[in-house]
């Protein structure tokens, strides 16, 4: 599978909730690590985070993505991304945002995803108060301190 072959295929999975063929592009003991709701380890388990956990609160998905690049052990690609809110406060909303994919590949698998996105404009979208904004961006904060390549930066 291409690159491009393998992010079509990875967000067609996500818009058409369709958790198994998105974790069947993982390997085994791949992980998720999403920026929202944190790490998914395993296929079982990043099925049910496209099934259960993104549908519980959005609907209609939209992901895009962009110029991808790839040397077989690692895949870049620019990303926009967008759903419907089904969150009260944000009163139906299109939510959206843009990021940079990150993914190790193994035998042409997903063996981890990371990603770097401005969810910032998500956030007002969904009209959450700026204390809950606030303790959003604290929680992403202790997790990139928490990172073993981020040590050197806090000593």
């Amino acid at each position: 599978m291409t690159a491009e072959e393998l992010l079509r295929a990875f967000c067609d999975a996500v818009e058409q909730r369709n958790g198994k063929a998105f974790a069947d592009l993982f390997t085994e003991d791949g992980v998720y690590h999403d920026v929202f709701y944190g790490a998914f380890e395993g296929r079982a388990k990043i099925a049910e985070m496209i099934d259960e956990v993104f549908y519980r609160s959005a609907t209609d998905f939209r992901w895009d993505a962009h110029a991808p690049l790839s040397d077989g052990k690692m895949l870049y690609a620019h990303y926009l991304f967008s759903y419907r809110s089904t969150l009260p406060e944000a009163k139906g909303a299109r939510v959206m945002f843009e990021g940079v994919a990150m993914m190790k590949l193994r035998d042409g698998k997903i063996a981890s995803y990371h990603e770097v996105a401005n969810t910032r404009p998500a956030f007002v979208d969904m009209n959450f108060a700026p204390e809950r904004i606030a303790r959003i961006f604290a929680r992403q904060g202790a997790v990139l301190k928490a990172r073993p390549e981020m040590r050197r930066h806090l000593a």
